[in-house]
């Protein structure tokens, strides 16, 4: 098996088990809620063209869209945090900012999970990296 069907094979893999992961655990709720969800059914959606039509094109919007994945994973962590840290702050209003942010970290949300989104990026940008080499 070649290096690129191993990556694109954890990179399918990565994408439905986080589709499913969000699914199990009602990330469905809120407007918010449904931007990995989106962004991960684009990329699908791409992953399926780019596999039969390598155009420039399609490879641009789909360097586009990993750019957007990962940048939710980041926005998502901002948004675990902050919905962690004032539920800390309700509970311990006396506590330090420093105090209340490492509370935060693990806190009700998993607050650095949306960082699966970051790395789902990085694995289909070396996917791209892989199909634009010359054999």
């Amino acid at each position: 098996m070649s290096l690129k069907k191993v990556i694109l094979s954890a990179f399918i893999l990565l994408m439905f088990g986080t589709i499913l992961e969000l699914y199990l655990l009602n990330h469905y709720e809120d407007v918010l809620q449904l931007i990995p969800i989106f962004c991960i059914g684009l990329v699908i959606v791409m992953v399926i063209i780019l596999v039969f039509l390598r155009t420039k094109l399609v490879k641009g919007i789909f360097k586009l869209l990993l750019i957007v994945s990962a940048l939710s994973g980041i926005y998502g962590v901002f948004l675990h945090l902050r919905a962690n840290y004032e539920f800390e702050l309700e509970m311990k209003p006396t506590a330090n900012d420093w105090d209340l942010f490492f509370e935060s970290l693990s806190g009700a949300l998993p607050a650095l999970a949306p960082f699966s989104m970051v790395v789902l990026a990085l694995i289909g940008y070396s996917y791209l990296i892989l199909i634009n080499q010359k054999q």
